[in-house]
């Protein structure tokens, strides 16, 4: 049998959902504008929606708005998937990383399956379904059930809750929020913010913090920041503007042992609800000549395999984005260690 995962090729898409007001296009227009160096296709409903600085348009064609910083923006249409496939083909954009608005009263239920079918798996890899939720809000409208349960299944259907505008609702009003999604779900994922400013890390898992790319420069990551071109221990600052030690923590995991797949999985399942994205290269006895690339975002886990080492020598190399300085070292250290296998199990397998 073939070990190889092809999705693994397949350009990543994230699911964005929320309610009316919530601050979807607040976060598009973040990541529109930005210098995450990523081609990032951005699909939405209607671009007058959404306000770029003209300077930043460098085309407009066929429905697409070029922008100075290799993303584009496009319409979506009736047909999803061939929004999505169409943006794809486009050899001029080579996107490397989708993002897809859903509108806000939509039930995110369709879409989910309609990008989860195997057909699609060669081109498409549902990366993440992300839901904004206006702290604020979110209670409004008590009169009309259906809307109450439309925002529940919208972030029923997501790995990862982006609770905005908390300081216009205010800590009591948040704590109520989070006790309210507490007795509906259990292990959500909550990223709390105002003006959607949430790292890029941990919405696209792509680019700078790829581990195929960029190898994982741990040093960079372990010093609060991401470029990893970066060699400055003493540094405060962030590229991008956001400073990512008071917005999130960065842990990683390296050993030289292989590590056991069913195990890994388990322990990435119950993950605290702190740990936002974890991504890494993988040394497996399971298929020890072959590197496996895991990629966890929220509740979602995805771990494959793919090429052999090669000349590189096998290793386990993870890290972990949680919650600025909530994130407990000691306790992942013995978790992510528990999984190392025992010798005997690597050698039945070469």
């Amino acid at each position: 049998m073939d070990l190889i995962d092809n999705s693994a090729k397949a350009v990543p898409i994230t699911i964005l959902t929320g309610f009316l007001g919530a601050g979807k296009t607040t976060l598009l227009s973040r990541i529109l504008t930005g210098n995450h160096g990523l081609r990032v296709g951005v699909l939405v409903n209607d671009f007058g929606s959404i306000n770029i600085d003209a300077e930043l348009i460098v085309g407009v064609k066929d429905n697409v708005i070029s922008l100075a910083n290799g993303c584009v923006c496009c319409q979506i249409r009736d047909d999803l998937v061939e929004s999505v496939v169409g943006l794809l083909a486009n050899q001029d954009i080579a996107v490397e990383y989708i993002l897809l608005e859903a509108s806000g009263v939509a039930d995110p239920a369709g879409i989910f399956v309609t990008f989860n079918d195997p057909n699609l798996r060669d081109r498409i890899r549902l990366d993440s379904v992300i839901c904004v939720v206006d702290a604020e809000q979110v209670f409004a409208h008590p009169e009309y059930p259906p809307l109450m349960e439309l925002k529940l299944h919208q972030i029923g259907f997501a790995d990862m809750l982006v609770l905005n505008k908390v300081d216009l609702a205010g800590p009591v009003q948040v704590e109520k929020v989070k006790s309210w999604l507490d007795d509906h779900f259990n292990r959500l994922r909550i990223v709390e913010t105002n003006y959607c400013e949430v790292p890029y890390e941990i919405l696209l898992g792509v680019g700078r913090f790829d581990p195929v790319r960029a190898d994982l420069n741990l040093h960079a990551l372990e010093h609060g920041c991401a470029d990893p071109t970066c060699h400055d221990d003493a540094h405060g600052h962030d590229h991008r503007g956001l400073d990512h030690s008071k917005v999130f923590s960065t842990w990683s995991f390296e050993t030289a042992q292989p590590v056991a797949l069913e195990a890994l999985r388990e322990t990435l399942r119950k993950l605290p609800g702190n740990i936002y994205r974890a991504k890494g290269v993988v040394y497996s006895s399971d298929a020890p000549q072959r590197r496996a690339v895991l990629q966890v975002v929220g509740r979602r886990v995805d771990i494959s395999i793919q090429e052999e080492w090669g000349e590189r020598a096998p290793r386990t190399r993870i890290v972990a984005i949680g919650a600025a300085g909530s994130i407990d070292a000691s306790l992942l250290e013995d978790t992510f260690g528990s999984c190392i296998s025992a010798p005997e199990n690597v050698a039945a397998r070469i």
